[in-house]
């Protein structure tokens, strides 16, 4: 499959051909989960051409793949789990998703010897350095793209999230962009939006470090519920009525709505391919993220697949899907 790609050449693009990349080499750390608290090893494993991306629990010797249709679990985070294996489970996806999708991985084992990823500094940004420092490589075969076709959206309240084909245009078809507004009551919040185009070089810069964040007043109640365990000022923002608690502040003002699009970036991820088309959303969570995905591929009119289906590959196509 070819794509145009803004790459500052004749007229701003090239041609470019899209084929399946993995990392160079097999890096790892080690850090602790945001809600349970507890250590984990993380090892990111290079895979053969049309594996896809799989998460693979070394403690239980089972592999789950990263997929929309996993998803078990969106209170705080997103959880995927084996169907009929509830214990069979990996949490906290979202943050590693959006640094694979923005860095176009798409043939990735990860292991892990606990049920959630470590949270390390809130943000995608180490996940970002890790997938850097092991090195990108291109491997054989295209990949596949999932194009919109026409308008999906779904609600909860004044929450929506919604994909929509790109308009007419000379580069209609071409890349993913999104949109989000979010409205917290604190003050220290409030109303803010952000839009991005996603390159790898848009997360790097303006998505990536955005850290999560949670209000004070809450901490207590998360915690009697057994989660945010290893929450601390180290890897959360900590939002205190008119103020932020973390002495160092902001790495941008508006920190949170990057953060909450750094989380549609990575719970779109669970497509299982890149989309092409628009992303816009208004206070959405991971819950109505995935409700968008279920709701994108209900409908084989929605969408269409370009580019190469590998035979064994662990992704699971909705039915009608068929390769343009």
């Amino acid at each position: 499959m070819s794509s145009l790609r803004d790459r500052g050449g004749f007229g701003g693009f090239e041609l470019a051909v899209s084929a399946r990349r993995t990392l160079k080499s097999a890096i790892d750390c080690v850090g602790r989960g945001l809600h349970s608290g507890a250590e984990v090893r993380l090892r990111l494993v290079p895979a053969e051409s049309g594996s896809g991306i799989v998460f693979h629990r070394t403690d239980l010797g089972c592999r789950i793949p990263a997929q929309y249709d996993l998803v078990s679990d969106t209170r705080l985070c997103t959880v995927l789990s084996l169907p009929g294996r509830p214990a069979a489970s990996v949490g906290t996806v979202e943050h590693l998703m959006a640094a694979l999708a923005a860095s176009e991985i798409d043939d990735l084992v990860i292991e892990l010897d606990a049920a959630e990823l470590p949270i390390l500094d809130g943000s995608a940004a180490p996940f970002l350095f890790l997938i850097q420092s092991a090195g990108i490589v291109e491997q054989g075969g295209n990949r596949a793209s999932v194009e919109v076709l026409r308008q999906v959206r779904v609600e909860h309240g004044e929450a929506f999230a919604e994909l929509r084909p790109h308009g007419a245009g000379a580069y209609a078809g071409l890349g993913f962009d999104l949109s989000l507004a979010i409205d917290f009551p604190s003050a220290a919040i409030g109303r803010q939006a952000f839009s991005l185009s996603l390159t790898p070089e848009s997360f790097a810069a303006d998505l990536a470090a955005a850290r999560t964040f949670t209000m004070a007043s809450e901490i207590e109640t998360l915690r009697k519920a057994g989660l945010a365990k290893g929450g601390s000022l180290a890897n959360a923002i900590v939002v205190e009525e008119t103020k932020v608690v973390n002495p160092e502040g902001l790495r941008w003002q508006d920190e949170f709505v990057r953060h909450k699009l750094l989380d549609v970036v990575g719970d779109l991820a669970l497509a299982g391919f890149p989309l092409i088309g628009r992303f816009v959303g208004n206070r959405t969570g991971h819950a109505l993220n995935n409700k968008l995905l279920h709701a994108l591929f209900a409908d084989a009119a929605n969408y269409r697949i370009t580019g190469n289906i590998f035979a064994g590959s662990p992704l699971q196509l909705p039915a009608a899907a068929a390769p343009a």
